[in-house]
């Protein structure tokens, strides 16, 4: 047991696992192998010697005034006889370990810390990637099933499901693919760890990996919406009077910006500013469409926003994509009205969601 004490104290080393935990769950393997292979039911204890890796089996007694179960009792009187101390409530202890207990032992032992290890491992690998969720990671699609991926994310697996990517995306087994680390579980297989593309801290991290100013805390992003594989809106700010934040993430030439559209598979990216104004934000955040007017319901929290007749199509959006948006993003209602609709007491017509000449010109 010598050698195998060596090798704990090795792996307590390699792995980072505490002694006194192993020794612990090795001490108690043992006294369940005593207990299965000797048939016994009495109370037994079981020290491992840490300098030796000697292993001794102890059979444990109390001391009672009466004996009513001579398997865990002995009298006091018996007691007085083994050593004078002893007293009422005390535990004596018999040394009891079979001679060929020692092949049981190491066997039992070798099990514990395979298993031990094992556990570790997992539980390093738990704590490693709950503390990154909400991070961005990279991996390589492992295997497919049910059209959920695999994606081996280095010393565990990370698992995609198909509603966690946007429509369209195709990957195939060793694609590259980057994705956010939505949550994190135990299982009994070890830990799992769910991605996303469709949330919108996806993008988020995104830009804090394109856009310098972002990483380094100059440009702030405020608020994401987004209906993934469509479109996304984004609200950026800033503290600082010399800089653009819209211009610092869209990039020269569109550069930064594209990087992440290319990413996300083409799907459009409203940048806007973000305002503390409510009326200014709203007028932003419904960018492309021209806003003439902001009239706000602070007690609702709502808005009406008048555009100019040619821009009603535009600002609510294909489906009413446009407007649904910015009113997630900023988090207000938002009522669009034309100049004709709100000035000159044209009845204001019903947006339906569907698809119309005018929504399908102003999307191109």
């Amino acid at each position: 047991m010598n050698e195998f004490m060596n090798a704990i104290n090795d792996l307590v080393k390699e792995k980072g696992i505490p002694k006194e935990m192993l020794i612990d769950a090795i001490e108690s393997a043992l006294i369940s192998a005593y207990k299965k292979n000797y048939g016994t039911a009495q109370n037994v204890r079981v020290d491992i010697d840490e300098e030796s890796g000697r292993v001794d089996v102890l059979m444990q007694k109390n001391v009672v005034e009466e004996v009513e179960d001579e398997f865990t009792e002995i009298s006091i009187e018996e007691a007085l006889e083994i050593d004078p101390r002893y007293q009422v409530g005390d535990i004596v202890e018999y040394q009891v370990t079979p001679k060929d207990f020692g092949r049981i032992a190491a066997q039992t032992a070798k099990q514990v810390v395979v298993q031990r290890i094992r556990e570790a491992e997992r539980g390093l690998v738990f704590d490693n990637f709950i503390s990154r969720q909400g991070d961005l990671i990279t991996g390589v699609v492992q295997r497919i099933s049910n059209e959920t991926l695999f994606v081996n994310i280095g010393n565990t697996e990370g698992i995609l499901v198909a509603g966690e990517r946007a429509p369209g995306e195709r990957y195939r087994v060793n694609d590259r693919i980057k994705a956010y680390i939505m949550d994190v579980r135990k299982s009994n297989k070890g830990p799992q760890v769910f991605l996303s593309r469709t949330h919108p801290g996806f993008v988020e991290r995104l830009f804090e990996l394109e856009v310098p100013e972002i990483d380094e805390g100059i440009v702030e992003i405020k608020s994401i919406a987004r209906e993934a594989g469509s479109r996304t809106k984004i609200a950026v700010y800033t503290e600082y009077d010399d800089v653009d934040p819209v211009g610092a993430c869209v990039g020269t030439g569109g550069s930064r910006v594209k990087n992440i559209v290319d990413e996300l598979w083409g799907e459009k990216i409203d940048i806007t500013t973000w305002d503390d104004d409510p009326a200014v934000l709203i007028s932003n955040v419904l960018s492309p469409a021209k806003v003439e007017e902001v009239i706000i319901d602070e007690e609702e929290k709502a808005a009406t926003v008048v555009v100019p007749d040619y821009q009603l199509s535009l600002a609510i959006g294909k489906e009413g994509q446009n407007v649904r948006l910015a009113a997630r993003l900023c988090g207000w209602k938002i009522d669009i009205k034309s100049h004709s609709q709100y000035f000159g007491g044209a009845e204001a017509e019903e947006y339906d969601g569907e698809d119309d000449e005018d929504y399908e010109e102003c999307e191109e």
